[in-house]
């Protein structure tokens, strides 16, 4: 430890509270949004969607302006929207409560907010959070670079990944025991315990992060913005993170489909932040097997053995209402499926994720490989856009909210629900396709990348 500075420590204890803040509300957002804010499937999907997306586009923005106004002032403005921002997702449905709108216990009972425009002021909360999330991802990562020396890098970076890792586990392991216990209720208080922990991580930083002076470098706004019009106009680069969308169009469904798929099916009893941490788990346990074993091998056939496997997670996910009633190792048939299903998407995320930002780098001009790299997850930005959007579509056709199937007296009529949902599995038929599409689609982009390689190597002849 004392090969690493103080604000190195700090740096990576706060990105642990954040990341466990981050993902306590980002398993459930479609289930906060549909359940305590009465939106329909349809319209969750669509702002879950713009939220996340834009997660993954304003970082390398935020970063310019972590440059100007120095890191240690950086952090703490992104700490504080955070915790504003949590805390203004438990506050507002509060006041709504308390203005007769809205009745939060185990069941959510709407008496006015379906129609009043104020169920749109969750938007206000949600910009706070992706403003801070945005300076979070740019200042943290470049403190873990400027804190470290080329000696000790790789194992910053190793230890930066991991507290990351435990973060999104642990966050993900508050939330089913929260929901189980309270309901609609507990989805509300969820946003008081994250915003607790980005609060003890502004307090944190406030009294322990002193880092080198920063103000003043870096990037104007309109000199990122010729830089990224440089990368989109790469016609290379772009159809690559195109393709590789779509295996993040098929991992983002565990958070876009995969709780109100389980919770739908399976009852209350689901619990879906468990299901989730699987892939962190087989993340963290195979990455570093499957690099060294795919040492030897380019970028581009790791990555195409990762792009076969997500198609297949797809439909091993769809298997859960199709293998019959009875119980898997102890475990619901939907439940062991998406498990098996999310671990596949993990194995696959080993084989894709390392190599792709190699692959990305490579292709950048020599000197411009920073500049690259911080576009390079603009595929998260165009996939979380697609990804939560159709969910919200597939869901409402195909495995639609229950409480469009009660009576006045709250009672469910199962014949009727088990009929509009006979169908639950075919939302991940759709994804198959899309996994599918990608993957032969990444097998022709290798062949003539090939191509086109092996012809600008050869020496130009003439006569």
């Amino acid at each position: 430890m004392v090969k690493f500075s103080k604000p190195f420590w700090v740096a990576n204890f706060v990105e642990l509270l954040e990341r466990l803040a981050y993902y306590a509300v980002f398993i459930v957002i479609t289930l906060y949004l549909s359940n305590v804010w009465g939106f329909s499937d349809i319209e969750a999907g669509v702002i879950a969607g713009l939220f996340s997306a834009m997660l993954y586009l304003l970082p390398v923005f935020a970063g310019a302006v972590s440059d100007k106004i120095g890191f240690r002032s950086a952090i703490i403005l992104a700490f504080a929207l955070l915790t504003v921002g949590y805390a203004g997702l438990g506050i507002l449905p509060t006041m709504l409560e308390s203005a007769g709108l809205v009745s939060y216990e185990m069941t959510t009972t709407y008496t006015g907010l379906n129609e009043s425009y104020l169920r749109w002021s969750i938007i206000a909360p949600l910009i706070l959070v992706v403003i801070g999330g945005s300076f979070i991802k740019s200042v943290i990562s470049g403190t873990v670079a400027r804190e470290t020396t080329p000696e000790n890098r790789a194992r910053g970076y190793s230890i930066f990944y991991m507290m990351v890792n435990i973060g999104a586990f642990t966050g993900k392991t508050v939330v089913d025991p929260l929901r189980r216990s309270m309901g609609d209720q507990g989805l509300v208080y969820l946003n008081y315990f994250s915003a607790a922990m980005t609060l003890l991580a502004l307090i944190a930083v406030y009294l322990f992060y002193k880092s080198a002076k920063t103000e003043g470098k870096g990037k104007s706004f309109a000199e990122l913005g010729r830089s990224l019009g440089k990368v989109m106009l790469n016609g290379r680069l772009m159809l690559l993170i195109l393709i590789v969308s779509g295996f993040w169009v098929i991992q983002s469904q565990m958070y876009a489909t995969m709780p109100k798929y389980v919770i739908r099916l399976i009852g209350e009893g689901a619990s879906p932040g468990w299901y989730a941490n699987v892939n962190p788990l087989i993340v963290f346990v195979c990455v570093n097997f499957v690099t060294s074993i795919m040492k030897k091998r380019n970028a581009i056939t790791s990555m195409m053995i990762g792009m076969f496997i997500i198609p297949l997670s797809a439909l091993v996910m769809s298997f859960g209402t199709q293998v019959g009633a009875a119980n898997i190792l102890g475990m619901h048939p939907v439940a062991f499926m998406m498990i098996v299903g999310i671990a596949m998407q993990a194995l696959a995320e080993c084989f894709i994720s390392p190599r792709y930002l190699e692959y990305f780098s490579l292709q950048a001009p020599k000197g411009e490989e920073g500049l690259y790299l911080g576009f390079s997850h603009l595929h998260s930005f165009f996939s979380f856009l697609l990804a939560f959007g159709l969910s919200g579509f597939l869901l409402d056709k195909y495995c639609p909210d229950p409480r469009l199937f009660t009576n006045e007296a709250g009672v469910l009529d199962a014949v009727a629900y088990a009929a509009a949902t006979q169908n639950a599995h075919y939302i991940w038929y759709v994804f198959v396709g899309i996994g599918a599409i990608s993957a032969i689609a990444l097998v022709f982009y290798g062949h003539i990348t090939r191509k086109l390689d092996k012809k600008r190597e050869q020496p130009a002849t003439g006569i």
